[in-house]
């Protein structure tokens, strides 16, 4: 069925209690764990609806975000969020506490119910309030970002397509991109500093009410985190500043001097391939035609997978004012049905979409059936940012398909933009951490901390001369700092193992392909770093892991960048 046809009825709260207090009832009088499992059963079923149900409003709202009807149902669906999300958290208490757990975890699984010790630590009945209320303020930000537009050379953009800009070869192109952008952002300056105010607040006061010492703690508990916690993000950002940091900053450096640039702005940063960087030899047709290619050679599996997401039209690519700035895979787990959403712009971003977002999709098509499907997903956000990020690298030997004899400047393009993210990602969960931990900052001294930040994570970058970006406010327009905070730091890790993945591919694709679909196949059932040791990777957390990854990719991009490269 297209995804546009999905039929959608609201879930209501009422609907969600009558069902949960059935549920709870139940495994309180429950006779013995089978009678506990039967009642599993009907709270599954539940959730199937709810979360179906609140996906299509949400995806129905970001494509058309002055949609009356689904701006209502998504505004619902916030406010109800806390109320299920309490829901499920009294659902696990019951069986944490049940007389029958041991037998249950048997039956069951222990990582669920580790996931679910964690899930009681995320939520209070006492912070409900704050939850609806933190619900709103996203989505005044969410509704802010899509609605702003651009006056650029005589043309009215929304961000998504002013920023194809960024990616100019002409420098003053980029260089007036980054301006618009910084006066169109500080016309909204109050209401971007206010926003974030009140949701550093309203975070702040919920980990409060719940007896932690900041929102950090209840931050990491709310990302469902099972396999690491600060001290070892800690540790990652440190290998990060010590091995990445100054490798990434050379190869921007000497690479800039290949652009004939000196004094490297921030209106730089997107600009990699002297010349221009590739773009897709087609548009939006001649991407999907490719991607099809692409996933069909892959194998008998991808082939299906990616004709199914065409016959659905489960994409929708098109930038457009009132359309969510960003981009985003979901899924509907009542129809088996993944949706990507994207703003394509011409840049080679675009084909990103098929690769990165197509393995979030790829992998929610792979576990619909898994047992834990509904509890445990996919694992946590590090462990589907491997999936998406690791697609990406799997897709090189077929590039051609979408850049042609530009390929080859992709690969370079696709591997040295990858390995910048770390220092940029890793400082955005550096900063995330600082603010929580003094929530009373002022506006200027929150892009105090930012420059600061960038300095030691950046140090090439300069955004001197940039209007109103040059006074720490670039971490405004990165969405996940205010929808998602400590979201961040798992494209990171996610980034570490793709690179892995990358490295063994080269070496033999076939093999690592296997491991890729055999780590993708197993949901939420293993942690993390389970994952990665059953496929011969280094955890990213110990002291220097990052030293011999580092200079691996270092040489791999001089070998692409001599045109060595196997291909």
């Amino acid at each position: 069925m297209k995804v546009c046809d999905l039929p959608y009825r609201r879930v209501s709260a009422e609907e969600i209690r009558e069902g949960m207090d059935a549920v709870l009832s139940r495994i309180a009088e429950a006779k013995d764990a089978d009678d506990i499992l039967r009642a599993r059963e009907d709270y599954l079923a539940l959730m199937l609806e709810y979360r179906t149900s609140s996906a299509l409003a949400y995806m129905r709202y970001s494509v058309n975000t002055v949609d009356e009807f689904y701006v209502a149902e998504n505004a619902y669906y916030d406010e109800i969020g806390p109320v299920v999300q309490h829901a499920g958290v009294q659902y696990a208490a019951a069986l944490l506490d049940s007389p029958f757990r041991a037998e249950l975890e048997k039956k069951l699984s222990p990582l669920l119910f580790r996931a679910m010790e964690v899930e009681r630590k995320a939520m209070s009945d006492a912070i409900i309030e704050d939850m609806v209320e933190e619900n709103r303020l996203v989505r005044e930000y969410s509704d802010l970002m899509s609605g702003m537009e651009f006056c650029f050379r005589g043309e009215t953009l929304p961000r998504a397509l002013l920023m194809k800009h960024a990616k100019s070869e002409d420098r003053d192109t980029r260089r007036e991109c980054y301006e618009v952008l910084g006066r169109g952002l500080e016309a909204h300056q109050e209401e971007l500093d206010g926003i974030f105010d009140r949701l550093v607040h309203v975070r702040d006061r919920m980990a409060r009410k719940m007896g932690y010492r900041n929102f950090v703690e209840l931050g990491y508990y709310r990302m469902g985190r099972l396999c690491y916690d600060e001290e070892t993000v800690r540790v990652f950002r440190e290998n990060i500043l010590r091995d990445v940091v100054p490798a990434v900053s050379a190869l921007r450096t000497e690479n800039a001097k290949r652009l004939g640039i000196s004094e490297y702005k921030l209106y730089d940063d997107g600009i990699i391939i002297p010349g221009g960087d590739p773009k897709p030899s087609g548009g939006k047709e001649a991407i999907f035609r490719a991607a099809e290619g692409m996933y069909h050679a892959m194998g008998e599996e991808t082939g299906a997978f990616i004709d199914m997401m065409l016959k659905n039209e489960a994409f929708d690519v098109d930038a457009r004012k009132n359309k969510w700035g960003g981009g985003y895979c979901t899924e509907f787990p009542k129809y088996r049905q993944p949706f990507i959403l994207a703003n394509f712009n011409g840049t080679a971003g675009d084909v990103d979409v098929v690769t990165h977002e197509a393995g979030h999709a790829l992998n929610a098509w792979l576990i619909a059936d898994n047992r834990f499907a509904l509890e445990l997903g996919c694992g946590g956000m590090e462990t589907a940012e491997t999936h998406s990020m690791s697609m990406e690298f799997f897709a090189w030997p077929y590039m051609e398909k979408f850049f042609g004899e530009d390929a080859g400047k992709y690969r370079y393009m696709h591997a040295l933009e990858a390995f910048s993210f770390l220092p940029y990602g890793t400082a955005v969960d550096a900063f995330q951490h600082v603010i929580y931990e003094n929530p009373d900052m002022s506006p200027a001294e929150r892009n105090a901390a930012w420059l600061n930040l960038e300095g030691q994570y950046r140090p090439h970058i300069s955004t001197e001369g940039i209007p109103y970006l040059e006074k720490g406010t670039r971490w405004q327009y990165q969405m996940h700092i205010y929808e998602t905070p400590f979201y961040y730091i798992d494209y990171c890790l996610a980034q570490t193992a793709a690179f892995c993945f990358l490295l063994k591919s080269r070496e033999d694709y076939d093999e690592a392909f296997s491991r890729y679909l055999h780590l993708s196949r197993q949901g939420g059932e293993k942690l993390w770093t389970v994952l990665l040791e059953e496929a011969g990777f280094p955890s990213p957390f110990a002291p220097g892991a990052l030293k011999e990854l580092a200079g691996r990719v270092q040489a791999l991009l001089k070998e692409i960048q001599t045109g060595e490269a196997k291909r």
